[in-house]
């Protein structure tokens, strides 16, 4: 492959990639960031990217960043959800699963929960009515 030309990885269909520099908008949950002139090969149909040297730590220092944003607002939201609906986090673990102190795990950002259980907490939090039901179906 010359290094005047090159093909997408990801497509695998010949699309040529570009040389130059983007912002590439970086997405983890809700949040998003953006990292100013990447430099690389860029493919114009997935937007996938070859970093030039030194691109590729410049990159995953910003996404680690917004990891752990996004991991410090979902344990914060998690505590406030289950707070809102009256469990300790012993309660919450065994009617949620993970055990007793799943949640104590979640809400320090130490461990991170299924998505399943995030998606059922938001529902109840919006539905905190649920939580009755969800309990007398509980063992």
């Amino acid at each position: 492959m010359s290094e005047d030309k090159r093909y997408c990885l990801q497509c695998d269909d010949g699309t040529l990639l570009v040389h130059g520099k983007v912002d590439k908008t970086i997405k983890i949950d809700a949040l998003s960031a953006v990292v100013p002139q990447v430099a690389g090969w860029h493919c114009p149909a997935c937007h996938d990217c070859e970093f030039d040297d030194g691109e590729g730590k410049r990159y995953s220092a910003a996404l680690s960043a917004l990891r752990k944003q996004a991991d410090a607002e979902r344990a914060a939201s998690m505590r406030a959800i289950r707070r809102k609906l009256g469990l300790n986090q012993a309660e919450a673990g065994q009617l949620f699963g993970g055990g007793a102190s799943a949640f104590s795990e979640y809400e320090r950002g130490k461990t991170q929960p299924h998505k399943s259980t995030v998606q059922l907490l938001r529902l109840l939090d919006r539905h905190p009515e649920l939580l009755k039901e969800i309990m007398a179906e509980s063992p």
